[in-house]
C-alpha cells in the first residue's frame, strides 16, 4: 500500500505503507540512534510527535515486550528508510511491521530519511501527517484539507495525557541489607519511562509513582525519604500548576533528582525560562561535558526545549553540565533547594550507561539527609 509523508512546508515523501492504513497528524522529528528502536517508540516523551528514525534499517532485532518503556506506543506515527521483515534475534517477539499494526501505529518506510532529516535540521522541526488514503500529488483537494490540519497541530496537555492516574509502588529488587529498611522514593510521573524504576529499585529503593499532578500534600502522605522528577513529553512552560507545585514540594528540603522534563520544570520553578530548540537533541549518541569533573560522557537524550542556564538567579543554582555539540543546558545544581537535575537520561535503555552513576549520587544524598552511612 502507498504511503505518503506530507511536511507543513508543502513537501511530500512518497513510501510505502508499514503499521496501520490512515491518516495522522503530527510534528515530525528525528532520531538519531542506531537502536533501541523498541524503547523510543514506547517512550512517554514521544506523545504528539512523529518521529523520523535516521538509522536506515530499523527492526532488525525484532521487538520484544521485556524493552518496552510504557505500556503502550505514544508516537503519532513512524517514519523509516526500510522496515526489517526478517529479524534475528533470540529475544524477538515480532517484527517492527506487526508491533506497528498491534498498537494502532500509522508508519511509512521507503523514504529518502537522509533528505528529510536535513531539511528539519535545516528550517526546524515541524508539523506533518503521514496518509495512506489518497495521493497528495494528484488529489490537491484532499491536500488543501489535510494542510489545514496540519498547520495548527500543536502538542498540548501532553503530561496529563501520559502521566499515571493512581498512585502504584514498586518493591526493590536488590541492594538492601537483611533487617535493613528500604529507602521510599517517590516518582513523580511526567511521563516516566520504565527504567527509571527499574534503576531505582536495583539500588534498594522502595518506588511510589505519584500522577504528575500531585501535590506537595500527597508527596508529605507519603512520608518519602527523596523525590524523583521524570521525564516527559510537551512544552514544560504549559505546566504552570505543576510547575507550582514542584516548587511547593522542593521547598520542604526533600532530596531531589529531576530527569529532562523534571529539569525543565525545576528550572522553571526556580525563576529560570526555558526555550524550544531548532530541531533537539534525540538519539543515543549526544555529547554532554560535566563542569565540575572536567570530562564529556555520551548520554542518551530526547527533547525539544532546554533550559536557558544564564536565566537562573546565581544564588538559586548554576548550570553543571552542558551539551558539548550547541553549548546548551544539560545539568543544574541547586543552592536553594537539595537537588540537582539534568536534561539527559543515565537510565539509557537502549543507549549509554556511561551516565548511571547519578542514581548512585541521588541514593547517597538520601542517606546523608537521613544521617545514615553506608552504600546505596
Amino acid at each position: 500500500m502507498n504511503a505518503y509523508l506530507v511536511l507543513a512546508n508543502g513537501m511530500v515523501f512518497a513510501g510505502k505503507s508499514i503499521g496501520c492504513p490512515g491518516t495522522t497528524v503530527g510534528e515530525v522529528v528525528f532520531a538519531t540512534g542506531m537502536v533501541g528502536f523498541e524503547e523510543t517508540l514506547t517512550d512517554p516523551s514521544y506523545y504528539g510527535q512523529i518521529i523520523t528514525q535516521t538509522y536506515p534499517l530499523i527492526g532488525n532485532y525484532g521487538m520484544n515486550s521485556e524493552d518496552l518503556e510504557s505500556d503502550r506506543v505514544w508516537a503519532r506515527g513512524y517514519v523509516v528508510r526500510e522496515a526489517c521483515t526478517t529479524p534475528s534475534n533470540f529475544r524477538c517477539e515480532m517484527t517492527l511491521d506487526k508491533f506497528l499494526k498491534k498498537n494502532h501505529v500509522i508508519g511509512i518506510e521507503g523514504i529518502d530519511t537522509r533528505h528529510l532529516t536535513r531539511t528539519l535540521r535545516e528550517s526546524g522541526v515541524m508539523n506533518g501527517a503521514i496518509t495512506t488514503e489518497f495521493d497528495p500529488s494528484t488529489d490537491t483537494e484532499k491536500l488543501a484539507a489535510l494542510m489545514e490540519q496540519i498547520k495548527p497541530y500543536a502538542v498540548t496537555d501532553a503530561v496529563v495525557s501520559v502521566s499515571c492516574k493512581e498512585p502504584a509502588t514498586f518493591e526493590p529488587t536488590a541492594g538492601v541489607a537483611e533487617g535493613e529498611t528500604p529507602l521510599h522514593v517517590a516518582l513523580l510521573d511526567l511521563g516516566c519511562k520504565k527504567n527509571i524504576v527499574r534503576c531505582l529499585c536495583k539500588r534498594g529503593c522502595r518506588v511510589t509513582v505519584l500522577p504528575g499532578t500531585s501535590t506537595a500534600a500527597d508527596l508529605a502522605a507519603i512520608h518519602a525519604d527523596g523525590l524523583m522528577l521524570s521525564n516527559g513529553p510537551g512544552d514544560p512552560a504549559e505546566n504552570v500548576q505543576i510547575i507550582k507545585n514542584i516548587g511547593e514540594m522542593l521547598d520542604t528540603g526533600i532530596p531531589t533528582f529531576g530527569i529532562c522534563l523534571g529539569h525543565q520544570l525545576t528550572a522553571l520553578a526556580a525563576g529560570g525560562k526555558t526555550c524550544k530548540l531548532k530541531y533537539g537533541h534525540r538519539g543515543a549518541n549526544q555529547p554532554v561535558s560535566n563542569i565540575s569533573r572536567a570530562r564529556t560522557f555520551i548520554t542518551s537524550q530526547n527533547h525539544g526545549y532546554a533550559v536557558m542556564g544564564d536565566t537562573m538567579p546565581a544564588d538559586v543554582g548554576a548550570v553543571s553540565y552542558f551539551n558539548a555539540n550547541d553549548g546548551t543546558c544539560e545539568g543544574m545544581e541547586y543552592f536553594k533547594w537539595n537537588c540537582f537535575t539534568v536534561q539527559f537520561h543515565p537510565e539509557a535503555n537502549g543507549g549509554p550507561k556511561d551516565t548511571e552513576f547519578l542514581f548512585d549520587e541521588f541514593i547517597r544524598r538520601i542517606r546523608a539527609s537521613k544521617g545514615v552511612i553506608g552504600h546505596a
